[in-house]
Formats: structure tokens, sequence, C-alpha cells
């Protein structure tokens, strides 16, 4: 694909996500890495209606697109630079009848969309606790990881406002966040029903943790195998070669 008129090449960068599509990035900002593309891979389940928070480059929505049979896949972004550089890859790929992003505080969704409107809500959220504070438009990678604009309670207890009774909530973060997640779902009504950890390579411990729930459901939690993402030789795992598409 060419550069077209929306995109400055001066700054911003057009990936090829070997799957047909595309996504528009800043050379110099947060980029998208293996979690949102894990956390794809993971929700590729969902069906119905579908809400991406804290969207970033809007990947996920992109990858849902093209991994599930998802009807529509709404996706917020607080920074406006973020969420138009999201708005302008979907309609690169022509998914503009498919995913529409809205730049909006996340707090916000339950009173934009209403209450008990999706079948699935997807987040990478940030991951790293903050002392608080507002970060700048030039923030975004600040915001992307610490939680300045948003709290991991604000992110469940949103979720679980948005999300249908039985509705499905997929998650991506760290393992040394892990007592906290599992309480504040529980204490938001989101049964935790699926985990996977994600170890960097077999001899080294997890990184990452892929969690599902289930809005009101009974509880009973699940363990998949752990996910590796390199070989012994230092190469990726066919799993990691198969979610990518290679």
């Amino acid at each position: 694909m060419e550069f077209d008129d929306r995109i400055d090449p001066t700054w911003q960068t057009l990936d090829d996500l070997q799957n047909g599509y595309y996504v528009i990035q800043s050379k110099d900002g947060f980029r998208f890495g293996i979690d949102a593309v894990l956390l794809a891979d993971f929700a590729k389940t969902a069906t119905g209606r579908a809400v991406d928070l804290c969207t970033g480059s809007g990947i996920i929505p992109i990858l849902l697109s093209a991994k599930t049979q998802l009807e529509r896949i709404d996706a917020v972004e607080i920074h406006p630079t973020a969420a138009e550089m999201a708005a302008q890859s979907v309609s690169l790929n022509g998914l503009d009848d498919r995913i529409y992003v809205k730049c909006a505080d996340l707090r916000t969704a339950p009173e934009i969309y209403g209450k008990s409107v999706f079948d699935a809500v997807t987040v990478n959220p940030p991951y790293i606790r903050s002392g608080g504070g507002i970060a700048s438009e030039g923030d975004m990678k600040l915001a992307a990881r610490h939680e300045v604009m948003c709290t991991l309670e604000d992110v469940i207890s949103v979720s679980s406002k948005l999300l249908k009774p039985l509705a499905r909530f997929y998650m991506v973060h760290r393992p040394h966040r892990l007592a906290d997640i599992i309480v504040l779902m529980r204490q938001y009504k989101i049964e935790p029903k699926l985990m996977r950890f994600v170890c960097p390579s077999m001899d080294k411990p997890a990184n990452m943790v892929l969690i599902q729930g289930i809005k009101n459901a009974k509880s009973e939690l699940k363990l998949m195998p752990d996910l590796y993402v390199y070989d012994r030789q230092g190469n990726y795992t066919k799993e990691i070669d198969y979610i990518y598409g290679r």
C-alpha cells in the first residue's frame, strides 16, 4: 500500500500486518507490541458487538476484524492524535462500516454507548501504577504504560457496566497485578473464567497474562497451558508463528 495524503512519512509509519491489513503508527510514539497481537487472538471467539478500550493505534479492532465474525467493533482512545491515526487506519483498510473509533475518556463510555450493550470488551490497559497526575497529548508513551489517564479499577468497573449479562471480558496484563485483577473483577461481577500465562521462553517466568471473564457467571477458573514466545534456539515458537499467520 502506498503512502497517501492521510499519512505523513516524516513522523508516521504504515506497517503491514501480513493479513491484508495495515496500521498507521507514530515513529516516536507508543507502538503496538506482541501483547496486542496475543490479546486479539485470545479474543477470537468473540461474537456480536465488541468494544476495545485503550485502543491506541486501533490494532486490536483491526486484528479482530480479520479473526472474528464480530458485527461491529467500537474503539475508545483518549488521546486525539492516537484516535485520529486509528480512524485513519480503519479507513485505509476499508473497515469504516465495521470499526468505529471514538476519541473519549473510557470512563465516559457507559454514557456514550449505554449500559449492558456489548457482547465483548477487549482491553490492553496501562500496566504500571502511577502516583497520579494528568498526561498531556505529547505524553502518549507515558499514558500507554502508566495509569495516569485511567486505573485498573476504572477499566474493570467500566467494562462491567458496558457488558451484557454473561458477556465476555478479555484483557492482557502483567502477572504481578494478578491479585488486584481478580479481586477487582469479582468486585465488579466479572467472574474470571480462563487464564493463560505468556513466558518469553521455557526457562523464564511469565511476563504477561491473558485473562477472560464473564459477567455474572458462576465461579470456575480454567488455566490454559503456558504460551512460550521463543524456543530454546531463540526462534519464535510454532504457536507464535501461527498466531501471527506466518
